[in-house]
């Protein structure tokens, strides 16, 4: 087989920049050259890369300060020129991997570098959790600076943008960099300066909003040649001073998956007043009127799909119901919508699930992270119609000046890169969306970490009887234990549970979220039980206390299963962390609300099996107690669950493939003038 040129992998490597996905037989090709990039030995090549930046470590660490920064100078300068080789950037890597250990007394391992090298290859680094993913970072965001357009790292919260900022920031300040972050509340003259800087640290949801509000004050310049015609005639104008960014050309993303996959096509959206007094009202009579239908005889309800539909027979009542309504309840069509809004919202949004209520508002609970969202609201009307279901002051809908998904946003950047610490799951996807192959990275130190086979009940209730015993044996050893819940109300309920136990325990949710930092830092101490969703699993870092390795280190058990397994994964990496013992086990019941939306069938049948497995266990066991309360495990119940999340992975690629094609659709046929 002839040997392909490199500039021609270059070339194939290069991301598509929000172009529409490939169809067809374009389709096909595309997926084997992601299939024949996953083939290429990126891992060997970038860790046989890293022996070499090994062998330059006594050339600089003999260096005096004043010797390293004037080694940096003609490494800047080849960099800001673009004549750099590879070479020079193994020396880089070399020269800032020395710099890390005088500035905060971190050198960065071999892994850590063979990971820098994937990022800067503009690839996803899969790394596991307590890696050091922020040091790894510093070595491709530092060239980048040199090369002089600038770095944006994007973190999942504004927490960590700042930390990460400040406690990097003295690597790049000697390296001759300016280092910035942009978090919620900041003036825009702050912002632009931030940006300005050479590296910038900030989170999705700030960059994504800067840069539609970018986009609309140039929509008032009559657009970006109009504007820049303004800049070059000298004409100055308010809104193009009002720009805070200044392009789009690099960026490493923390938590890829949760950014590019799990929150892809979230849309961020800048809004402003619309008061509607009349359509506020409706959202108050739907409810009301939502609670008069029967389901089954007036609606119906589509699990898998999360939506509603009417009957015949209950757009036949909604009409009797609403006769004497005037206004928005007079056409047929208007009227349903707002009826299956309000059903929506009573039937598929529970509270202490999706959202909590909070000094009278609805707050929305980010599913991934646990988190509370209160600068979000749901689109459409349902969030609204979320505040009649709850009898509280129903906000006025908001008119939309301009929106963007991120999975679209991210596309825009001229090259990208990622890190996380599970990232295998999505390989197909990461590649197919945005053209950015995985590259897998060991652990600096063997994973000495225990999986232990799930433990599967027919019932919530059985389930949740194991999971306290569970707790109270492995407490008793003196071990810390982390149960990760899907829920508040999950979260809650177990914690009542510990309470009649007379177990002191913690809890970790978007209710009690205030006091997170320090739950999670004595997570790992003897004897603590901690109770969270999944808000613990991403940002944090739980270390062992004194003694706890050789108890045989964290204990963590998953209360149900995750939608996607690297979610289940997440959780699981909170213990066992660069080589330290832990054990990992999920407890599940076939009520599971994530089992029982994506393998009813499945889950029915298993449940009709049931009687007779018992009567037939209750005969051999000659009438003994029923030990684990009723435990069905086996390989064919735990089959089931991951078939649901091989459908609800496969649903949720689907939708994030339809929203690119809608955007492209909405460009193609409703654009009155080409891009710029």
């Amino acid at each position: 087989m002839a040997r392909i040129p490199s500039s021609t992998w270059r070339m194939l490597d290069q991301r598509a920049v929000d172009r529409p996905l490939a169809k067809g037989l374009d389709a096909v090709w595309d997926a084997g050259l992601g299939l024949t990039q996953r083939c290429r030995p990126r891992q060997r090549r970038f860790l046989a890369r890293a022996e070499a930046v090994l062998a330059l470590e006594k050339q600089y660490s003999e260096m005096s300060g004043a010797q390293l920064k004037e080694a940096i100078e003609p490494l800047r300068e080849t960099f800001r020129r673009r004549r750099d080789t590879r070479e020079d950037l193994d020396r880089a890597f070399a020269l800032i991997r020395e710099v890390a250990q005088r500035q905060i007394g971190e050198r960065p391992f071999p892994v850590q570098i063979a990971g820098a090298f994937a990022l800067e290859a503009g690839c996803v680094a899969e790394m596991a959790t307590g890696e050091g993913k922020t040091l790894t970072a510093t070595m491709p965001a530092t060239v980048a600076g040199w090369r002089g357009r600038g770095c944006h790292i994007i973190t999942v919260n504004d927490y960590l943008a700042k930390r990460d900022a400040e406690w990097m920031g003295r690597i790049y300040h000697f390296c001759g960099l300016k280092v910035a972050h942009v978090e919620q509340g900041m003036l825009d003259e702050d912002r632009r300066a931030a940006y300005a800087a050479d590296i910038t640290y900030c989170t999705n949801k700030e960059v994504t909003a800067d840069f539609l509000r970018d986009r609309l004050n140039l929509g008032r310049c009559g657009g970006l040649a109009a504007a820049l015609l303004d800049r070059m005639s000298g004409t100055r104008r308010p809104a193009l001073d009002a720009l805070v960014q200044r392009g789009l050309p690099y960026a490493i993303i923390d938590e890829a998956d949760s950014i590019l996959i799990d929150e892809a096509v979230t849309p961020l959206i800048i809004s402003g007043p619309g008061p509607n007094p009349e359509q506020t009202q409706a959202f108050e009579q739907a409810a009301h009127l939502a609670a008069q239908l029967q389901l089954q005889d007036d609606y119906r309800i589509d699990t898998r799909y999360q939506e509603v539909e009417l009957t015949e027979a209950g757009k036949r009542r909604l009409a009797d119901l609403c006769a004497g309504f005037g206004g928005l309840w007079r056409g047929a069509r208007r009227r349903q919508e707002l009826l299956v809004k309000a059903l929506t919202a009573k039937e598929l949004y529970r509270r202490d699930h999706q959202y909590v209520v909070e000094g009278g508002k609805v707050v929305i609970v980010d599913e991934f992270t646990g988190r509370l969202m209160p600068d979000r609201q749901w689109r459409d009307g349902l969030h609204q119609a979320v505040e009649a279901k709850e009898q509280i002051e129903v906000t006025p809908p908001k008119e939309t000046y301009a929106r963007i998904s991120f999975q679209r946003f991210f596309r825009m950047y001229g090259r990208l890169a990622g890190m996380t610490g599970t990232a295998q799951e999505a390989t197909a996807e990461f590649w197919q969306i945005y053209h950015l192959p995985v590259v897998v990275i060991p652990t600096n130190r063997p994973c000495v970490r225990q999986y232990l086979a799930d433990l599967v009940f027919p019932d919530e209730a059985a389930k949740w009887q194991r999971i306290v015993a569970e707790i109270v044996r492995v407490h008793a050893t003196g071990r810390p234990i982390l149960v990760g819940t899907r829920s508040v109300r999950a979260s809650e309920y177990l914690s009542r549970l510990l309470t009649e136990q007379d177990l002191e325990h913690r809890v970790l949710n978007a209710v009690h979220h205030r006091e997170e930092a320090q739950i999670v830092a004595q997570a790992g101490q003897r004897g603590w039980i901690t109770v969270a969703t999944n808000m613990a699993g991403r940002g944090t870092d739980i270390k062992l206390g004194p003694g706890i390795a050789a108890l045989g280190g964290l204990h963590v058990i998953a209360a149900e299963r995750n939608e996607s397994g690297r979610i289940d994964r997440q959780l699981f990496g909170r213990c066992a962390r660069q080589g330290d013992p832990g054990s990992a086990q999920a407890v599940v019941s076939l009520e599971d609300e994530f089992v029982s939306r994506y393998a009813r069938s499945l889950v029915n049948f298993l449940k009709r099996r049931q009687p007779t497995a018992r009567a037939e266990g209750e005969d051999a066991a000659q009438g003994q107690e029923q030990k684990a309360t009723a435990e069905i495990s086996s390989p064919l119940t735990r089959t089931a669950f991951r078939y649901a999340q091989w459908r609800a992975d496969r649903l949720a690629l689907r939708r994030r493939k339809t929203v690119i094609q809608a955007d492209h659709w909405l460009d193609d046929h409703l654009s009155f003038a080409g891009r710029e």
